[in-house]
């Protein structure tokens, strides 16, 4: 296995977060209030988020918010993270293309979720506030939060995905860990929850249920706020601190990509390696392609449609313009539990809409196909969810192939997949399957969501 890495110092961790929006010419369009349609102001979001995550999520002018030095301590704690380049995989493909990957597998939690838990925990914590809440889909995210909340001695409640509760017991045994109380969604402690299952008793639950449980634990609980893993406009800001300091990393590989490749769910890690090098492109019409590959199971950003929605199945969050495929769809049961979301944060849905970036399904059985040949060739067993960005990355690679000409291409390995490997088991058993959704099923969901706007 030879592989190549780029390694920074302690010193090269950003110092701020970019923020793509100040730099698009079409900027996203803005949240709204579900009761008065109108823009959500700043003061709105205070019940909900830490008053300082609150300026962030609105925020459009400024292209640098600054990285409290609290918060660069802790990334020190496992940043900067490696960038390699994947011989092994290159020559298992016999492709003359060139693949390196951003490995934020090598977190405390396996996983790049913690680039934001420790900011939106420090906030919460700066501000006085003792609880938090969240929801989670494949447990990282709740991991993640488990761990910036111990961090910061704040008490976390976290709404777990049903399926994925019982399909990962080992991530929900780290949430407990560090101190986390977990709740299979849904559940019988929300009034969300108690609705949900009254009509549907053995509902296995989305992250939109898990989303409004979390929420609505938030605003009846004293000195308690919410925090989210992906699709808002903070917590992408937040992540860029990934693809900020690949800049540096392909600089010394003396190449730069021409393809950048996230999986995709929300947005969180996609707009962490995607956004600093978009930033090139918004800026000084750089040409590269930025890639987001979702399941099959889940496409909304290559079948959905754009157009304000609630972010949870509930409708107790803002409305959010992004590509969607119904806040009450109900995605199959996966084993990539982060990408089983309906829909895309807005500054996403925003630049697929103007073209800026491109997306792919994947199927889920691509998806472990992809995953085993890259633990075999590069000797690290990827989580489902970053599975799909490599399924992605090879599918570029064999088009290279044909083409017989070399493309650079640089992807994110969002986390490690030790704590999947019942999903592994039941791959090498032949017990997994594809969930295609027919036309036929997009277009009854999407008629079913409330035009809202």
């Amino acid at each position: 296995m030879d592989t190549k890495k780029f390694l920074l110092q302690e010193n090269d961790i950003p110092e701020a977060w970019y923020n793509v929006a100040a730099d698009m010419i079409n900027k996203p369009r803005p949240i709204l209030n579900p009761g008065t349609k109108e823009p959500v102001r700043e003061e709105e979001l205070y019940p909900l988020f830490a008053k300082e995550l609150a300026r962030q999520e609105l925020n459009q002018t400024d292209a640098w918010i600054e990285i409290p030095e609290e918060v660069r301590d802790m990334y020190k704690i496992w940043r900067p993270t490696p960038l390699a380049r994947a011989f092994g995989l290159e020559k298992a493909l016999d492709t003359p293309a060139h693949i390196y990957f951003k490995n934020e597998s090598v977190s405390p939690v396996g996983s790049h979720k913690l680039n934001s838990a420790i900011a939106q925990a420090y906030f919460c914590k700066k501000e006085g506030v003792t609880n938090i809440t969240t929801e989670t889909g494949a447990g990282q995210w709740g991991a993640a939060m488990s761990y910036a909340a111990a961090a910061f001695g704040l008490e976390l409640a976290v709404y777990m995905v049903k399926v994925s509760y019982h399909q990962k017991p080992y991530r929900r045994s780290i949430m407990q860990t560090f101190g986390a109380q977990v709740i299979a969604s849904p559940s019988m402690s929300t009034k969300a929850g108690r609705k949900i299952l009254t009509d549907n008793p053995n509902y296995q639950g989305s992250l939109g249920t898990a989303i409004s449980e979390a929420v609505e634990l938030a605003m009846q609980t004293e000195n308690c706020k919410y925090t989210l893993g992906s699709v808002l406009n903070h917590v992408m800001l937040h992540q860029t601190v990934i693809g900020l300091e690949a800049e540096k990393q392909m600089e010394m590989a003396g190449e730069y990509p021409e393809t950048v490749i996230g999986c995709f769910g929300g947005g969180s890690n996609f707009s962490g390696i995607a956004f600093p090098f978009l930033r090139h492109k918004l800026t000084v019409g750089r040409n590269i392609r930025i890639v987001a590959a979702e399941p099959e199971s889940c496409p909304k950003l290559t079948r959905g449609q754009f157009q304000y929605d609630f972010g949870d199945e509930a409708g107790y969050t803002p409305l959010i313009p992004m590509f969607t495929l119904g806040h009450t769809f109900s995605p199959a049961h996966i084993h990539a539990g982060g990408l089983r979301y309906h829909g895309a944060g807005s500054i996403v849905s925003q630049l697929r809409k103007d073209g800026l970036m491109e997306a792919v399904d994947i199927p889920q059985l691509e998806t472990f196909d992809a995953a085993t040949l890259f633990a075999r060739s590069e000797g690290i067993i990827p989580a489902p969810e970053s599975a799909h960005a490599i399924a992605a990355v090879i599918r570029e690679a064999r088009e290279a192939k044909l083409e017989g000409r070399p493309r650079v291409i640089l992807f994110n390995l969002s986390g490690h997949g030790l704590i999947d490997m019942a999903a592994y088991d039941q791959y090498f058993a032949g017990d997994l399957m594809n969930y295609e959704l027919s036309d036929e099923d997009v277009s009854r969901n999407l008629e079913g969501l409330e035009k809202i706007i």
